[in-house]
């Protein structure tokens, strides 16, 4: 029985993977993390605006993140990820050199973006997707993982063109925070609401569409509770599959429970790898297309 995984070009131990979050601050929680199973660990983003501005501040924020990578791979025996939030391809990219000299095993690109300008095209927001993916390529040898939006309005062909300018991964989806109304002040607020499992068919649709159409790996997040939506991102292709909000409700210690939950419904499915099931349930690979087309919405307005 195994439940290691390839990922962005990484062998994994298994196909958990710890997204990036405020747990991972802590050298103690990374530890805690590889003991309880992670096949990885993607760092807390190093935002733009963290490294851009050129005055101390940014350099000492630039070097916390490097002294932080530093540790935490001489911690740990599994992969570390750095994680870079951005928007522009301007020269902040170019220290995702530094983030690779640090030791970095590979590098998850978190480009969070909300056309809010009405004036710029759809072209013109592709563009600028493409030419930081471009750009860091350049600067790195390390993988690189793009942490795409749901929003492209041809996703499909989104991914190729990225993955032919260099992404070795994809992950499914990047999960924006929306404002919120408080009401009595009538002001603008901000939340951090944890996801649940309702929260996967989104991206376990479309992991089921790039799955066997693109080379890159296909990692999934979001609505990760337990191993079910575990084996279900698997089924549709994901390599491997990330979760924070879990292990803010449960602890870090619910990924030993994840892994051996998987392997139990393994040995029941009489699966011996991830390989034997991984994409089973994807288009390419059932024998009705279709239904994850238009056919699907006519059948379930037949059922309600």
């Amino acid at each position: 029985m195994s439940i290691s995984t390839q990922y962005m070009g990484l062998r994994l131990a298994s196909p958990v993977i710890v997204s990036s979050c405020s747990l991972s601050k802590k050298i103690a929680n990374i530890i805690e993390m590889e003991n309880s199973g992670a096949g990885a660990i993607i760092l807390p983003s190093l935002f733009e605006e963290q490294i851009k501005a050129g005055n101390q501040q940014s350099s000492k924020n630039l070097q916390q993140y490097i002294s932080h990578l530093i540790s935490a791979k001489s911690s740990v025996g599994i992969p570390i990820i750095a994680s870079i939030n951005g928007v522009s391809d301007k020269s902040w990219i170019d220290y995702a050199s530094e983030i690779e000299q640090a030791g970095a095993d590979g590098l998850e690109l978190n480009i969070f973006f909300i056309p809010a300008d009405f004036n710029m095209s759809p072209l013109k927001i592709e563009k600028r997707v493409l030419d930081i993916v471009r750009k860091v390529r350049k600067t790195i040898n390390i993988p690189l993982a793009v942490k795409l939006s749901p929003y492209f309005s041809a996703l499909g062909n989104m991914s190729r063109v990225l993955e032919d300018a260099g992404a070795d991964a994809f992950v499914l989806f990047n999960r924006f925070y929306q404002p919120d109304f408080d009401i009595e002040s009538l002001k603008v607020t901000t939340s951090l609401n944890f996801s649940s499992a309702h929260e996967i068919r989104l991206p376990l649709l479309w992991i089921s569409l790039l799955h066997g159409r693109i080379k890159s790996s296909l990692g999934a997040t979001s609505g990760v509770e337990n191993y079910e939506q575990v084996v279900k991102y698997i089924l549709a292709g994901a390599d491997a599959v990330m979760l924070a909000s879990t292990l803010y409700k449960n602890g870090i210690g619910i990924i030993s429970q994840i892994n051996n939950e998987l392997e139990e419904w393994m040995t029941l499915k009489n699966f011996s790898e991830l390989s034997d099931f991984k994409g089973l349930l994807s288009q390419k690979n059932i024998k009705d297309p279709a239904s994850f087309e238009r056919s699907n919405y006519i059948e379930i307005l037949r059922k309600s």
